[in-house]
């Protein structure tokens, strides 16, 4: 009986999963046929992972609606009930580092960033960078909604400074730093935590969870934007430095 309801709804998914891989495919074909001209085991090899990729995806995604939504949404509601709710802030932190060092997505970043740069920027740095910055990011989005603090109060001084630090950034660290924006807002950022956001807002008198609940994506894009740039200030005061010295 568990099982049934453990996969309840799994053939939406896969239908939902194979829409959105079968656009790749024929376009992959279509390229096979006019231009790469694989040979037949490396086309083998490709279809398997092809398949490795809907089972993977449709068993996460399978995952996520029936593990990590009403987890997230049921610890979200047990912190927010407590009379100590700063508990959140912390919790937040904790999270929003640990989601981002296991984020496939981000490792997977760091990894072309350390190949392109020739080891100049390492891996483990950019690891830690991203994920310190998603940590803030996420204890700041707590205190927000604890606070009823409105998401603009945070959104624009967050981006100007972004700005700002673009003018002093090196175009490689720039590039870097938006990218970086869009890879943090990953599936286990998205799925677990923000979950936890909406179940504490639900539950908080006061806070409306359309409100309160949400935006917490947005200041993960914007937390690693900013942590990258502060990495590319750092990077260049410690160049100017080794000049100077004899």
């Amino acid at each position: 009986m568990n099982d049934i309801k453990v996969f309840e709804g799994f053939s939406h998914v896969l239908t939902e999963v194979s829409l959105a891989l079968i656009p790749l495919i024929i376009l992959f074909i279509i390229f096979q046929i006019f231009f790469l001209h694989l040979p037949q085991r490396k086309l083998v090899d490709i279809f398997k992972g092809i398949f490795l990729t809907f089972i993977g995806l449709s068993l996460f995604l399978q995952g996520v609606h029936v593990g990590f939504f009403p987890a997230g949404e049921a610890m979200g509601g047990i912190m927010g009930n407590l009379p100590y709710r700063w508990v959140l802030i912390p919790v937040g932190f904790i999270l929003g580092f640990v989601a981002t060092y296991a984020e496939p997505a981000v490792r997977i970043l760091n990894l072309e960033v350390e190949k392109v740069s020739s080891g100049y920027i390492p891996r483990k740095v950019m690891l830690y960078t991203l994920s310190l910055g998603v940590a803030v990011s996420i204890a700041v989005s707590m205190a927000r909604m604890l606070l009823g603090i409105p998401l603009w109060y945070i959104i624009i001084p967050g981006y100007l400074a972004a700005l700002i630090m673009i003018r002093y950034s090196t175009k490689t660290f720039a590039a870097i730093a938006f990218d970086s924006g869009g890879v943090a807002t990953g599936p286990m950022t998205v799925t677990f935590i923000m979950a936890i956001s909406v179940g504490a807002a639900s539950v908080i008198e006061g806070r409306d969870p359309l409100v309160d609940g949400f935006g917490m994506i947005t200041l993960v894009a914007l937390a690693p934007i900013l942590s990258v740039l502060i990495l590319g200030l750092l990077y260049q005061r410690g160049e100017q430095q080794g000049r100077k010295q004899p």
